[in-house]
């Protein structure tokens, strides 16, 4: 039978039309206009997550794992285009650290509770669909690790990506779906709006079906979260110090404090933000922190033009924020190498720089008279976030005294501060460090509620 070419040419419209609508469909099942339609999709598919074994969502995590590992210098190249902030070289560490090193369903553990009356279990179960708020400076690393522990726990998200790194944050999740649809056919198990802000978040909070609100910021949306009558982790701004005394090792404290400090420039709020140091070695202690990448800048009228331009308004001016040392310091007409990674100054205690959580590379620091006076000191620029803090010393009574007295969830001692996240230190990675919450550094179990199954009279074998 003969095909006209008119019918031929309609045959071929409809297959087009076909595809199109096909590949449209995929797209929007990912990245919504409608935060309604958004929540309700990936509800349907944490109903269906929820009825799959364990060993689904452990596939569904090692295919995360795999297939982020191809991407994370694409991810990481995308994010320093986009915000103009950090170090591509660390970012490619963040991603790896999110990707190999967020607990999964191993963090679930069970209890149980046996005797004459019978047996109790003690399980970790889903909370539902999670809206989740990223940042722009570790926009996809939050969100894998938030994924991972999120999924492991047997939730759904709905990611709230901070607008600056928005192409950043699309494309993760883009790439976390790809991985997901490898090894099972549940849809839409995270999903992101295509042009967040803070319209997009407040409908999130305000949603019924969103059963858990996780936030990764600053402050004020913190704060809100809070505040918006659902179980809320809220992970906070830091302003870590480092307390440096007579009896550290000063070469290896000069190493580490600039190394942590100069990471991903200062952006983690975890890395060292001012330096209080015993005045007696203060001087050698900068000494070899110049020789390990600082950039001592002595002149006050220098340190008053610098101040002049990180500063807008009497808060960090974004347009420095995450720059590299050298970046800052052509700024005020110091031309410098790039083995320059961060830019100390001595500044009073009460100086802007040691208040103020900076963002920079730039890192004020303090003398005092001893390590009382420096603990003293270091609580009160640790502003009550309960974060981060760091200290070098081979006192065991200072270092025990700093830890009982700063109360900060994460602690360092004698390393740079991205040990705490598991870098050149033991244990797990997570990017949502829950300080305001409590929950402290978040993993699969801190998105699962508590449940209690009790079997009366029976299964008691003691």
């Amino acid at each position: 039978m003969e095909i006209s070419e008119k019918l031929l040419e309609q045959l071929v419209s409809k297959v087009i039309d076909e595809f199109d609508k096909s590949n449209n469909k995929n797209e929007k099942t990912i990245i919504f206009e409608s935060i309604e339609e958004a929540i309700e999709k990936t509800k349907n598919a944490q109903k269906k997550l929820f009825d799959s074994k364990l060993e689904m969502r452990e596939k569904i995590i090692k295919s995360i794992r795999v297939e982020l590992l191809k991407h994370v210098e694409e991810l990481s190249q995308l994010a320093v285009e986009e915000t103009g902030m950090g170090r591509v070289e660390d970012k490619i560490l963040k991603n790896r650290l999110a990707i190999e090193k967020t607990p999964g369903i191993e963090d679930l553990k069970a209890f149980a509770f046996s005797g004459d009356d019978g047996l109790t279990v003690l399980e970790l179960s889903p909370y539902g669909v999670i809206g989740a708020i990223t940042p722009s400076t570790n926009p996809s690393e939050t969100i894998i690790c938030n994924s991972i522990g999120m999924i492991a726990a047997g939730n759904s998200i709905i990611f709230a990506p901070h607008p600056g790194a928005k192409k950043t944050s699309i494309r993760t999740v883009e790439l976390i779906n790809e991985a997901i649809l490898k090894v099972c056919e549940i849809e839409n198990l995270i999903v992101t709006i295509k042009n967040p802000g803070i319209e997009v978040t407040n409908k999130i909070l305000e949603n019924k079906n969103i059963k858990m609100i996780v936030a990764t910021g600053g402050p004020g949306m913190v704060k809100t979260v809070m505040s918006c009558g659902k179980k809320a982790i809220g992970a906070g701004a830091g302003n870590p110090p480092v307390l440096v005394d007579e009896t550290a090792d000063l070469e290896k404290a000069a190493r580490d404090i600039v190394l942590g400090c100069s990471f991903d420039n200062n952006l983690p709020c975890i890395a060292e933000k001012e330096v209080i140091a015993v005045d007696s070695i203060v001087d050698f202690l900068i000494f070899q922190m110049e020789k390990s990448g600082a950039y001592h800048l002595k002149d006050e009228q220098k340190q008053e033009e610098l101040k002049k331009i990180v500063l807008k308004n009497g808060v960090p001016n974004r347009l420095f924020v995450g720059k590299d040392a050298k970046y800052i310091l052509e700024n005020i007409g110091i031309k410098v190498g790039d083995e320059i990674k961060v830019i100390i100054l001595e500044t009073t205690k009460d100086h802007i720089f040691a208040r103020e959580e900076m963002l920079m590379p730039i890192l004020p620091i303090i003398r005092v008279k001893d390590s009382e006076e420096g603990i003293k000191i270091c609580k009160i620029l640790e502003n009550g976030n309960r974060h981060t803090a760091i200290i070098h010393s081979k006192n065991i009574d200072t270092l025990t005294k700093y830890a009982r007295y700063m109360e900060t969830t994460i602690l360092v001692k004698n390393g740079p501060s991205y040990s705490g996240i598991g870098v050149s230190g033991e244990g797990y990675t997570t990017f949502t460090i829950a300080g305001p919450t409590g929950e402290g550094l978040t993993s699969a179990k801190s998105f699962a509620r508590n449940r209690r199954c009790v079997l009366v009279g029976g299964f008691s074998l003691k």
